[in-house]
């Protein structure tokens, strides 16, 4: 059957042949011709059969058309659906990012079974939309959802749906999706854990069992867990003092709910309850090291975007303490080369003042800039965290790692490669005693004493050969291949660090770095002119440098960053932590002139000049003296008369005589009158 216009048809051949036939071709003859049907449209041209309108059939032939193709109204929306449906693709992405209470996804099964039903859904609501089939499928005003459930189940098998067959709950489903969406569909059962033997209570009951400090077994739990349940055990918090309730534990009919050995290791043995166990169980610093989830990173493209650092204990022990020595390393995070180290036999301040001072001179000898951020830890640098290692002092970015936390300094995985490569190679004793790589597993020797826990390693050395040890380590590993030899081919630590110098670099403030880790003295500025520091004689860049110095006090404290050679260099003066100059070494000249040479020469004229510039100083500024009257001596001079002045009649001519006077003499000088 289909439609024509809006009549409902049936076909000529449907009727007169085939399986489905309700009369013989001459019977369709005689009633067309006797007006007893109504023939919409005649089968006139190739393939085009006639239609004969439903309604205009005598009642027994109708009544056979539906005994052999179903309800009309039916077999219509059978096709309208078949016609209209498809994958609802806005519920496919709804129901696969859709989590339950617990958190858990709907499985693939059930995905594509609410998928389903929602697109069937969303078709029957663009045929309730659709004003043509809503009269087809509508009688007195109301939907035949008898119809349109038979219609729906007719397509069952082919679509996969699983709605409803009865008429009433296939419609109050139709408007609670229209109202409410696509969670109608999901089932009440899904994260239901009203009765589940095995809710999240008893879960936490059985986990705070099993996180108790001494790590029980697996049977441990299961039979603290049965007794509890039982009443033979009482099981409390710790931290409230709150006793837990047995009752609570038991199932409707009153009775305590034992659970098995194999239900208490599925319990202790999922992964996230694994994860809860050993977080209570661990220290801190252990469950971040091997549980915690860790940032993926990875490495600058320029030297000296960052500098690392980091201490450790020397591998060997000492032959005098049989202690470690330690050693302080600045690591640059994208060559990883060492840039800058220090030792001492005590990890102390001044273990990280020399380190520091090593990677200056490093920097100074150079001409780099400086290291466009720090990484730092906080035990022997907190106490510049408001001063030198402030961000933006010296360093435009400074991070202070968290404590305890070795994954997260660059320094920290640098000071294993050079161990595992180049110090395990080069000698011997290098390793871990509880290494699990026997090639890497050091041995020692117990000795039986009192204590019984004393072990003697195989060999001890000097603190020279320990030292120097290290230091050839050192060079060795900067002159090594970088690891990364896709990226840089053939190239080693020390060529990537030279050749990928960050160009954004600042130069470095050498007043700030030796204010803050230089050499420090208490001097004071002598003749206005110099100070004396490290028995040598720095002298003042200018004189104007005695303005910025402080009423009567010519005490000055001095810093100088010496470089390797011991050599002071520039000193920088402050007072009260305010730079006041930076002194100058300008040096001594010989005296003799027979034995001067041109650095005696050039030595003498820089002193004269700064001599010069004094004595120009004291001449722009030179003060006149100012002359003084008591009060007495002012009144007397102004009560005091004018009196005339007689004329000297023993002068030499009248004024007529000086006015004539010849100066013509001096106009041909070139000098003016005054």
């Amino acid at each position: 059957m289909e439609w024509y216009g809006k009549i409902l048809c049936i076909s000529a051949s449907d009727l007169t042949t085939g399986a489905g036939a309700v009369m013989s071709e001459s019977c369709y003859k005689q009633l067309a011709h006797r007006g007893r049907l109504t023939v919409v449209r005649r089968g006139v041209g190739r393939g085009v059969n006639a239609l004969v309108a439903v309604e205009s059939l005598p009642d027994r032939y109708k009544d056979m058309v539906k005994q052999r193709y179903g309800t009309m109204e039916a077999d219509v929306l059978r096709r309208w659906l078949s016609d209209h449906w498809e994958i609802d693709q806005a519920a496919q992405s709804w129901y696969s990012t859709y989590r339950t209470d617990e958190g858990y996804p709907l499985t693939d099964a059930q995905q594509q079974e609410y998928t389903m039903n929602a697109s069937v859904l969303q078709t029957v609501c663009r045929l309730l939309d659709d004003t043509r089939m809503k009269r087809a499928v509508m009688q007195g005003g109301c939907v035949r959802w008898d119809e349109m459930t038979t219609a729906i189940a007719f397509y069952r098998e082919e679509f996969g749906h699983t709605l409803p067959e009865s008429a009433a709950r296939f419609k109050r489903k139709v408007y609670d999706f229209r109202s409410k969406g696509y969670e109608t569909l999901i089932s009440a059962k899904i994260g239901n854990q009203n009765k589940r033997k095995v809710n999240e209570r008893t879960v936490r009951l059985v986990l705070s069992l099993a996180a108790r400090p001494n790590k029980p077994w697996i049977d441990e739990v299961w039979d603290m867990y049965n007794e509890f349940v039982n009443g033979r055990l009482t099981v409390y918090s710790p931290e409230t003092g709150e006793v837990m309730n047995p009752a609570d534990f038991r199932d409707k009919n009153g009775h305590p709910v034992e659970l098995s050995r194999s239900t208490i290791r599925g319990i202790l043995t999922q992964p996230k309850n694994q994860v809860l166990l050993r977080s209570a169980q661990m220290s801190w610093s252990t469950f971040m090291h091997k549980e915690r989830p860790h940032v993926h990173r990875h490495s600058p493209e320029f030297s000296f975007s960052k500098i690392s650092f980091d201490d450790r204990d020397l591998p060997r022990k000492l032959r005098d303490t049989r202690l470690r020595p330690k050693a302080y390393y600045a690591y640059d995070v994208a060559s990883q080369c060492v840039v800058g180290v220090a030792y001492n036999r005590q990890k102390n301040v001044d273990l990280v003042v020399e380190m520091f001072r090593s990677m200056f001179r490093l920097i100074e000898r150079r001409g780099w800039g400086c290291p466009a951020q720090v990484e730092v830890e906080n035990h022997l640098m907190s106490q510049w965290r408001d001063s030198f290692l402030k961000a933006g002092e010296v360093f435009p970015f400074v991070r202070f790692c968290a404590p305890l936390n070795s994954q997260e300094k660059r320094s920290e995985h640098f000071n294993g490669a050079k161990k595992r490569s180049i110090e395990h190679r080069n000698h011997l004793g290098i390793g871990r005693f509880y290494a699990r790589n026997e090639a890497y597993r050091t041995e020692s020797r117990k000795v039986s004493d009192a204590t019984n826990d004393t072990y003697e390693d195989s060999a001890y050395y000097s603190w020279e050969r320990l030292i120097a040890d290290d230091m050839a380590d050192v060079r060795e590993f900067n002159n090594s291949l970088h690891p990364n030899q896709k990226k840089y081919p053939g190239m080693t630590r020390w060529q990537v660090l030279e050749q990928n110098m960050n160009p954004t670099l600042q130069p470095v403030d050498r007043a700030k770095v030796c204010r803050h880790i230089g050499e420090h003295v208490t001097t004071s500025i002598r003749r206005n002119s110099y100070c004396r520091v490290a028995y040598k004689d720095y002298w003042l860049s200018s004189p104007d440098v005695l303005e910025r110095l402080e009423p009567g006090n010519l005490e000055v404290d001095a810093y100088y960053l010496p470089d390797d050679d011991g050599n002071t260099g520039d000193v920088y003066i402050y007072q009260h932590d305010r730079l006041i100059d930076t002194l100058r070494d300008v040096g001594t000249f010989n005296e003799a002139a027979a034995e001067q040479t041109d650095r005696d020469t050039d030595v003498m004229t820089e002193q004269l000049k700064l001599i010069s510039r004094f004595d120009a100083m004291m001449k722009r500024e030179a003060i006149t003296p100012a002359g003084v009257m008591r009060e007495d001596v002012t009144e007397l001079i102004a009560r005091a008369e004018a009196k005339e002045v007689p004329e000297d009649d023993t002068g030499g001519g009248d004024d007529d005589d000086f006015l004539h006077y010849d100066t013509s003499r001096y106009r041909h000088s070139g000098r003016q009158s005054l």
